[in-house]
């Protein structure tokens, strides 16, 4: 799933390089998945009102379905040091 996640997003964003999915398993039977992009691609991962997140968070419910397993999807800026 999580590399599911990270060629669709390499469809999305302009900064390839700074896009890392990280994958954490929940006590709850809920595995999250943590997309980091570079800042300036956040609000294109986003989209208007959220139309964008909203696709992918269905995209993933619909794979969820069929692995009958749940996930979550978190986006978030990378920070650059």
């Amino acid at each position: 799933m999580q590399r599911l996640m990270h060629e669709i997003v390499r469809y999305l964003v302009d900064d390839e390089a700074a896009i890392r999915v990280d994958c954490l398993d929940g006590n709850d039977g809920v595995t999250t998945l943590n997309v980091h992009v570079a800042p300036s691609d956040t609000g294109k991962l986003i989209g208007k009102r959220g139309r964008t997140a909203r696709s992918l968070r269905m995209i993933l419910s619909a794979a969820s379905m069929k692995l009958h397993h749940r996930y979550a999807l978190n986006i978030q800026e990378t920070i650059e040091s």
